[in-house]
């Protein structure tokens, strides 16, 4: 122990790189029991503090304070999804028709909307408005040791704070990204039928022989997969911030940076698991 001192005194720099292993692998390991407690809590949270369930369900769909006159979650995720499918009709109407099948648009749309383009728009929207949030709130009350007092007072807070918002994202999350979808959706019809005058005939042909309900489905479950993903990375920045007032600001940074990666890590894994030996695609229809 005396010649650990003696060396972290001498060469300070050099010990920190040869600790930065045995710290990275120490975070994971939090980071894993601190994700398997909050899950394991949800059953607790659903049938104890159902009115905080419902406030946060309210919270996730329509947000709070200014973000909340503009609509919310909902708004700004369905702004998102609505510009992401307009781009996807103009880009494929114009490609396909270098190649003289601009009729293929529609098929474009139901294809790339349902496993692309919708999920990863619309978790890129939640992770910004309330997965933000979520850490803010998080870290000001871990600051202000308000976390502390309601340890003190014997509610469990991983429950509390954690556990209920999970509850909530999963049941928030189902009509948020059926608005999203249906958005995405009506985006490219309108652009591809009354922006470049395709046939409404010709496009809803393709779109619903492609659109395959099953994909649907699975896009469905993709987004809640990603939804308690986001949801654990922020609530676990939040409950640990630490450093005053400008370590909440780190934290929402380090979370929202690291929900991002997971989003598109997430449609990457469920498009291999889903996709990768079948992809349940045939071009005859």
């Amino acid at each position: 122990m005396g010649n650990m001192s003696v060396l972290r005194g001498v060469h300070p720099r050099m010990i920190r790189e040869l600790f930065r292993p045995v710290g990275f692998f120490s975070r994971i390991g939090d980071q894993t029991l601190f994700y398997g407690r909050a899950i394991a809590g949800i059953p607790h949270a659903a049938t104890h503090y159902r009115k905080e369930v419902v406030r946060l369900i309210a919270e996730i769909s329509m947000g709070a304070g200014t973000l909340a006159m503009i609509g919310g979650t909902v708004a700004i995720v369905g702004f998102l999804t609505l510009a992401a499918g307009g781009t996807l009709a103009v880009q494929g109407y114009s490609s396909l028709g270098n190649i003289g099948v601009e009729a293929l648009t529609g098929f474009l749309a139901a294809f790339i909307n349902v496993r692309i383009s919708a999920p990863v728009v619309a978790g890129i929207g939640l992770a910004a408005t309330f997965g933000a949030g979520v850490t803010a709130q998080l870290g000001a009350m871990r600051i202000n040791e308000e976390i502390d007092a309601l340890e003190s007072m014997g509610i469990p807070s991983v429950e509390y704070l954690v556990s209920t918002r999970l509850v909530a994202g999963m049941v928030a999350i189902t009509p948020l990204y059926s608005i999203a979808v249906i958005l995405s959706f009506l985006a490219s019809q309108f652009v591809t039928v009354a922006l470049f005058g395709q046939s409404a005939g010709l496009y809803n042909h393709y779109f619903t022989t492609f659109l395959n309900p099953l994909d649907l489905l699975w896009s469905f479950f993709q987004a809640v997969l990603m939804a308690i993903t986001i949801l654990l990375i922020h609530t676990y920045f939040g409950y640990f911030a630490s450093g005053g007032p400008s370590g909440v600001g780190v934290a929402v940074g380090n979370a929202v940076r690291t929900s991002l990666i997971v989003v598109v890590s997430v449609t990457l894994l469920v498009s291999l698991a889903i996709y990768g030996s079948n992809g349940n695609f045939n071009l005859s229809g």
